[in-house]
């Protein structure tokens, strides 16, 4: 397999970090992008892009221009933001939030590097299943669910607009997972989730772009 550069976002803890890591070790050029580097971080081979805050357009231009010369092979929309909403209890703040950084930012981080991907590269974006409609069995969560459904709503567009030039679209779930944003709870580890995404990008194509695949490979109801 040829080397491959991936731009991942979030990529100082969780998730973003456990696929950072599993890049770097099987040679990729990975760009870590984040807004406060962590020491484990460090500790890869990664290329690291701090002090950018996704929903700031100064900080997605400072990213473009520091990226100017870079082809992008893979990119993946990564960094997220969950907040619990209960009815009687929802913040219109934090819905506003999540959809800052959960579906806005994702868009706007394509666009800004859209320059950048190669025709036949591939766009990846970790959403959830808590943005399916059909999947939705317990409610609640009013922020969080219908960021992530307006994600894949983009996402979605995005496999149509961008398969003249042979670039796919994976919308991938990466099961529940052990991680801060979920308080450490979680049924697999931020490394075998990752594990488990990797494979779904190796296998993302044309053929199957714009579907929304759990990381076990479960297709997903919308």
């Amino acid at each position: 397999m040829s080397k491959k550069t991936v731009l991942i976002t979030g990529a100082n803890r969780g998730i973003g970090l456990a696929l950072t890591q599993q890049f770097c070790a099987r040679g990729d050029h990975v760009i870590a992008v984040c807004r406060r580097a962590s020491s484990d971080l460090h500790e890869t081979d990664a290329d690291i892009i701090d002090s950018i805050n996704l929903t700031r357009e100064a900080d997605l231009l400072k990213l473009q221009e520091q990226l100017a010369d870079k082809n992008i092979d893979i990119l993946i929309n990564n960094a997220g933001l969950l907040h619990d909403g209960q009815l009687g209890n929802v913040d219109a703040g934090m819905v506003r939030a999540q959809f800052e950084v959960n579906a806005l930012a994702p868009l706007n981080v394509t666009e800004f590097l859209l320059d950048n991907l190669d025709d036949g590269s591939k766009l990846v974006f970790i959403t959830s299943r808590m943005g399916s409609m059909a999947d939705n069995g317990s409610g609640g969560y009013y922020g969080y669910r219908m960021s992530k459904a307006a994600l894949n709503a983009a996402a979605v567009s995005l496999s149509h607009d961008l398969a003249d030039r042979g670039i796919a679209v994976g919308l991938f779930h990466p099961g529940f997972v052990q991680t801060d944003m979920v308080g450490g709870n979680g049924d697999i580890s931020a490394s075998e989730a990752a594990e488990r995404l990797l494979k779904r990008i190796d296998e993302l194509n044309r053929d199957n772009s714009g579907q929304f695949l759990h990381s076990n490979g479960e297709q997903l109801p919308w």
